[in-house]
């Protein structure tokens, strides 16, 4: 009886350290993917550039990739998730230069990328820079842009090290109206997105001539938050303007004007 005690002991032991052996490799696994932020980056912007040019030439346009010098930052899920692995989570900003396609005042357009295990990628670009999923061609055909979304894949091998390439954040008001409580008082909403190092400054509200009062704001990349105005609505006010003021990352090109609800 006790020999058969001891030897179910000794299988439960090497049971917990099958188990134990398993989770760390799996662990280690996961850390060492070859899906990595430098290598991303690296990536993209030459695959980018090329469909570039074959979508320039169904358009007649002469344009070299060399001559877009593209180049772009990413990031996984924020600033709280290691830049490593594979997933649909994955946010690149992206610059290049092309007289005919001006950049937005941040100065980049944001991709989207569901990149795999197997090294490949999905990529997906702001339509208002890169066109819708269809394009009139030099011909007057309605042809696939094949800008709208394309694949990709990096060599695993490919050196590691960081690109250096860094954009800032930009913060956008979000909200779509104005909603006043008891006091007269009312929130907005702000987001900051993809980018280095945050938002943070301070937004200044406005109705009409009135002051309503300044906002500071200090948020992480792709992080959310509510603004309380300091000082109440005045009665009969049917929209209020946000300047925003950064000092990190940056804001919107203009004021925000937001309507107010039930005025």
């Amino acid at each position: 009886m006790r020999r058969t005690i001891l030897i179910v002991l000794t299988a439960l032991v090497a049971l917990v350290a099958l188990v134990g052996v398993a989770s760390a490799v799996t662990t280690g696994s996961g850390n060492a993917s070859s899906v990595t932020r430098a290598r991303l980056e690296k990536s993209l912007p030459v695959v980018f550039a090329n469909t570039y040019v074959n979508q320039a030439h169904l358009l007649g346009r002469t344009v070299t990739a060399a001559s877009l010098h593209a180049k772009a930052m990413c990031d996984k899920h924020g600033p709280d998730v290691a830049d490593v692995g594979p997933g649909g989570d994955w946010n690149c900003l992206m610059s290049w230069t092309d007289p005919q396609v001006p950049m937005p005042p941040e100065g980049y357009g944001k991709f989207e990328l569901n990149v795999h295990s197997n090294d490949c990628y999905t990529a997906g670009g702001p339509s208002k820079l890169t066109g819708f999923l269809t394009i009139t061609d030099k011909h007057g055909k309605n042809v696939t842009n094949p800008l709208f979304e394309f694949d990709g894949c990096f060599d695993p091998k490919t050196e590691n090290t960081a690109t250096g390439v860094y954009f800032p954040s930009l913060l956008a008001v979000t909200s779509p109206n104005l909603t006043s409580d008891a006091s007269g008082r009312a929130g907005v909403s702000v987001t900051c997105g993809t980018g280095a190092q945050g938002c943070a400054g301070t937004v200044v509200a406005t109705a009409g001539r009135v002051n309503l009062g300044s906002m500071p704001f200090k948020l992480k990349e792709e992080a959310t938050g509510t603004l309380r105005l300091p000082k109440p609505i005045p009665t009969g006010t049917k929209e209020v303007t946000f300047t925003v003021q950064s000092t990190t990352g940056v804001g919107p090109p203009g004021p925000s004007t937001i309507p107010v609800q039930g005025s």
